[in-house]
């Protein structure tokens, strides 16, 4: 049996299965960090250096490296000084009304601006990408359980953070 090169058929269904289960996750990865018109072209990016580095994927972990891969390019996307436009708020209908909505989101937003970019990072990939042990682990470049470690850590941060703005000194 011949052993298949670079860019055979074997490659190109690898790729194509990465593409179909992960290109909408990392489009929509991108777009939730702020890459806005951008992401499309990011998304490419990622999945092209995915294809470049096929052989450094690993297997079984194929989102969470995607989900790293992604953190890079947009890191250099920024770097190069193009505007990045800040996120829209959501339009989903929420039983609050609108001033309730924008004093929970101002506080929320607040509580979250008051952590390091670390536990902030790893809050929001385990809220909305889903991430936790060894996803979150392989995107931020740690054991498992350093990740479940700094989860930890950043969660507490985040309850005490959220504790101290009910803190308001008697005046």
């Amino acid at each position: 049996m011949s052993e298949e090169g670079p860019g055979s058929a074997r490659d190109d269904a690898w790729f194509e299965a990465l593409f179909r289960a992960h290109a909408t996750a990392v489009f929509r990865y991108l777009v939730r960090r702020g890459a806005g018109d951008d992401a499309q072209d990011l998304a490419a990016d990622v999945l092209a250096t995915a294809w470049r580095r096929r052989e450094d994927v690993p297997e079984g972990a194929e989102l969470p490296w995607l989900y790293r891969t992604a953190a890079y390019v947009l890191a250099n996307h920024r770097r190069k000084g193009r505007p990045v436009p800040v996120a829209e708020v959501s339009d989903e209908v929420d039983d609050a009304s609108p001033e309730q909505l924008a004093v929970v989101d101002d506080e929320v937003r607040g509580v979250l601006a008051a952590l390091s970019p670390r536990d902030r990072r790893i809050l929001l990939l385990h809220a909305w990408e889903g991430l936790d042990g060894d996803g979150l682990a392989a995107v931020l470049g740690i054991s498992r359980g350093g990740a479940d470690a700094a989860l930890s850590r950043a969660r507490a941060r985040l309850r005490a953070a959220w504790a101290a703005r009910d803190d308001v000194p008697a005046g």
